[in-house]
Parts: C-alpha cells; structure tokens; sequence
C-alpha cells in the first residue's frame, strides 16, 4: 500500500472514469494479481461440479471404488487450494481498496493545500467534508470489484466451455443468459449514477449547513432566529431523506434482480438438463454436473452485478473528486521582488498605512471592516495594496507568504504534540518555543498538560479551552517571528488580566519588528504605536490610543463598548 511519505503521484482530472482508472494504474501489479486469483478461485468453483461428475460416472455408477476415491480426493484437494485462493484474493482486494482510499486522502488533502486561501471561496466546506467522509470510501470500495470482475468474466467464459462439452443447447442459453441480465440491469445502473450523484449533492449542501449552525448557533440564539434555522433544516433534512429512499429504490431493484435473475436462470438451465437427461442425451453425472455449473455460475453473475453497481456508485464519487481537484488556487502572476528592507504597507481602499517596526493597531465600528483591511494587506484578497513602491499584487506570492503572515483567531489547529503544533513544519529549539509561550501568556497551559509540550492535542484544540486555543495560535504566530505580522483578535477570547500581559508582552516580542492587530480591546490599543480608526471600512481617524479618546466620540464608544463586552464575557466564564 501507499507509504504515508509516499507521493501519491499526478491524478487523471479528465472524468471519473479517468480517475478510477489512474488508481488501477498506480497499483497494477496488485490489481492484476487480484484479477488472476479470482479467475483461478472461481474456474476453480465450475472445476467442483466437474470432479463431482467424474467420480460419479467414473467411480460411483460402475461400482470402481478406485476412481471413487481418486475422483474424491481430488475433490478435496481442490477445494482446499480453493479457500487459499479466496483467503488470497479477499487479501489482495483489501489492499487495493485501502491504498484507492489513503492514495485518493492524499491527493485531495495536498490540492487543498494547494489551495490555500483560495479553497473557502471555491467550494463549501461541506463539499469537502462529504467528499472526504463518504466519496473517498466510495471510491476505494469500487475498485474492490475490478479482480472479482475480471475473474467472473474468465470463469463464465470456462463455464460455458464446459457447457458446451456436455451440450451445445445448455452452452447457448448459458452463454446468453449473462448478455440478458445485462441488458435488464444496465438502465438500471445509469438511473443509480442520476440518483447517486443527486443525493451528493444534496447531502453536500445540508452538511456545509451543519457547520454554519455549529459555528454560529449562539449567534442565531442570541438574535431569536433558531427555530427558523432549525425548520429550515428539517425541511432540507426531510429532502435529503426522500431522495436516499429514491437511490436506495433503485438499489433495492439491483440487488433483487442480481439474486431473483439467476435462480430463474439456474430453474431453467436445470430444467433443460433434467429433459435431455431423461431423453439419454446426458449422462447422470453429467446433469448433476450442469447443476453444478450454473449453481457455480452465481458466483460469476452476482460479482458482476456488484461490479456494475459498485462502478456506478464510484464513477459518481470519483466525478466529485476530479471537480475538486480542477479546482486552482489563485494565479501568482508575481514578476517583481518585494522590497529587501522592511516597508510600509499601504492599503488605498481604507487609507491605512502601516509603518515598518512599529505596532499598528485597526479599531473598526464593525469588526469586518478591520478583518478586511487585513486580508488585503496579507493578500488574502484582491487590492491595490502597495509594500514600500511595488504592488503587493505583482509580487510574487511565495514572497509574500514567506515575509507576511496573517493570524486570524479562529485559525485551524491540527492534532498532535503542542510542541508540533506550534512549531508546525518548522525547528524551533526548545528556549525559543518558551520564549513565543511566554509572549502569549500560556505558560499556564503548559504547565497544566500532563507532559508539558509533549502533550497531545486534538485536532482544532478541541482538548483545550477557548481562550486557551486562541493563545496557543497566538504563540505559534509569534514563534513563526514573521517580517509581518498581522492578528485578528489575538486576545478577544481572554480574561482582562491575562488580555493585559499579552499586550505587555507581545509588544515586547515583536519590538522592531512591524504588528498589525485588528481589535477593540482598549488594553492592546493602548499598547499600540499607532491606532487607525475606521468608520465604514475608511480611515475615520489616526493616532495614539489617548489621542482619538479626546478627539473622537465615535471611538471613545466603540472602546468602551468593547470593555464592556470583555467584562460581560469573563462574568459568563
């Protein structure tokens, strides 16, 4: 199977079809040794029937105990290397489906980061949560029917031949009977792929749905609206219930035909041989052969059906896969360089000017004004924006990040050690690391988890508090020592003391070096160089903290407002 560290190579994005394809490929050999073992497990399963004939025409019916025994033993034999053989291909198809879903994890997980910023503006994030949770099983599962596919196809080719040393009329309407079933069950499987891929999409919009009642619910409490999210939601949920009955109708039907089908085949194909039995034209144990032959034939027939069915249900997901993965980030058309000594950063939008090495601070009246401001000056959306005299937008983008980087609040956290956690990809040394805990007043953190930084946490710090999460992503920014640093609400999830040391504190760490903090907190805007005040996205006012106390009413509220709201907040905790 495919090593963690393995690249999982380039995907086919030109269909579904494509891409399942590409997955065969990237395992060839083990798809080929699951396509060879199943054709020898099941032309092993026509080969029972056939001994079992012999040992009776050959040993039972002419009283020779011999051959009896000889015939038997064979029997035995046979059936023995054919469970190894089923152990064998069960084993081999395991792997191949378990490498489809860790080769498909890989691919779709390394484009999103591909993405990067770029990905929430492109696709919900309940589209890739269902791709994620149900697309990539469904794929992987598909491919578990290529070898059994495969081999039902050899063995009713060996199964016919058989047919047809017996007699030539069984051999016909066994060798047509297959074509039959699949002329009845092919409109079937297409109206599957129809359903299947509506109720995808339907279930991708409800789960994107659910995460913005997970991420808003005490908003919508807040503002009484609820109950009408939640009717809403059981109307949709409704709507995703129908249409799962609609698919699983036509499911339903699959399987019925795939197992009623055969049993009508199997009555009339031994019905045909019991005739020419009685007429002389077959011996005993060759009728008991050809009833041996089609009861060996389910098998064929039944992984075909499945192989139709799982295929159907997989081109659907592989589909959503490759409309993923045509997805692209946002074109670096970068030609300049940035600037070699630190400079100012300015946004004509708002107005905001952001000198090099000192603390900026952005209040706005309405917090999106300043998240705004700031995913303009770090290039997480389209601006004029100017760093020294070259536009941000005409630098090239690997620049950008590498020198700027924006700290939103509610930045994802991945599981693992806080000391991986915080250091990411990077090789921070163990003083450093302290040094960057410190800047953000979470020693108390460290020093509450039983092994220190090397303590696990869960994916999104779901093991820690808010305020704790919202100070580890703090620390991690800071560990990072940017060129630029721009924070959204570094410190609105913290209690007014420990909100005062980070000021204190990440105003020391980063002396010298250029901060931008988006907030309302009058404990940070105090510690601030500078204090850009905006109404309406615009540059209302500009200078220190106790200056635009003075000069502006609108400010004075918005600040006292903000005071009021931090103390409300540490009586709720």
């Amino acid at each position: 199977m495919i090593d963690a560290y393995e690249d999982p190579g380039t995907p086919d994005r030109r269909g579904g079809w494509r891409y399942l394809w590409w997955l065969v490929g990237r395992q060839r050999a083990r798809c080929v040794a699951g396509a060879l073992l199943a054709s020898a497990w099941m032309v092993l399963l026509a080969a029972t029937p056939y001994l079992m004939a012999r040992a009776i025409d050959h040993g039972l019916e002419p009283g020779d105990l011999g051959a009896l025994a000889a015939w038997t033993g064979a029997l035995v034999a046979a059936g023995a290397f054919n469970a190894w053989l089923g152990i064998m291909r069960h084993r081999t198809m395991t792997r191949v489906r378990m490498d489809a879903n860790f080769r498909t994890v890989k691919v779709v997980v390394g484009h999103a980061t591909r993405l990067g910023a770029a990905l929430r503006g492109q696709v919900a994030t309940g589209e890739v949560v269902t791709i994620g949770v149900g697309d990539v099983q469904t794929i992987s599962q598909s491919l578990t029917a290529v070898g059994p596919g495969i081999g039902a196809i050899v063995a009713y080719a060996v199964v016919g031949g058989l047919m047809l040393s017996v007699s030539a009329q069984l051999a016909l309407v066994v060798l047509l009977g297959v074509p039959a079933l699949g002329v009845l069950l092919g409109p079937l499987m297409g109206r599957l792929q129809g359903r299947e891929a509506e109720y995808r999409e339907r279930q991708a919009v409800l789960t994107a749905r659910i995460g913005d009642l997970a991420g808003g619910l005490r908003v919508l409490n807040g503002l009484g609206g609820k109950g009408l999210v939640a009717d809403a939601f059981r109307r949709d949920s409704a709507l995703l219930r129908e249409q799962g009955y609609r698919v699983g109708a036509v499911t339903s039907w699959i399987q019925a035909l795939g197992v009623g089908l055969p049993m009508l085949f199997l009555a009339l194909v031994t019905w045909l041989g019991a005739r020419l039995a009685v007429q002389g034209h077959i011996s005993v144990g060759e009728l008991v052969s050809v009833y041996g032959y089609v009861v060996a034939l389910g098998w064929p027939v039944a992984f075909l059906i499945e192989m139709g069915h799982q295929l159907s249900r997989g081109v659907v997901a592989a589909r959503r896969v490759v409309a993923f993965l045509r997805l692209e980030p946002e074109p670096d058309t970068g030609t300049r360089d940035a600037p070699a000594e630190p400079s100012a950063l300015y946004d004509p939008e708002s107005g905001v000017r952001v000198a090099p090495g000192r603390l900026t601070a952005l209040a706005g009246a309405r917090p999106d004004d300043a998240a705004a401001v700031v995913d303009r000056l770090g290039r997480y959306a389209p601006s004029d924006v100017t760093w020294g005299e070259v536009p941000l937008s005409e630098i090239p983008l690997a620049q950008v990040r590498e020198r700027i980087l924006v700290a939103d609040h509610e930045a994802d956290l991945f599981a693992g050690p806080l000391r991986e956690v915080l250091s990411g990809a990077g090789t921070a040394g163990e003083a450093e690391m302290l040094r960057a805990v410190h800047a953000a007043a979470a020693e108390d953190i460290v020093r509450g988890l039983p092994e220190g930084l090397d303590t696990a946490v869960a994916a999104q710090g779901r093991s820690l508090s808010g305020g704790q999460r919202q100070r580890v992503r703090l620390a991690r920014a800071v560990l990072a020592d940017p060129e630029v640093l721009l924070a959204v609400e570094p410190a609105s999830a913290l209690d007014a003391h420990t909100e005062a040391a980070v000021a204190d504190r990440l105003r020391e760490a980063r002396r010298g070096r250029t901060t931008v903090v988006a907030c309302t907190s009058p404990l940070l805007l105090d510690r601030a160089d500078v204090v850009h005040y905006l109404v309406d996205g615009k540059v209302a006012a500009t200078g220190s903290h106790r200056e635009l106390l003075g000069a502006e009413p609108g400010y004075r509220a918005l600040v006292a407002r903000g005071a009021e709201d931090a103390e409300d907040e540490e009586a709720v905790r």
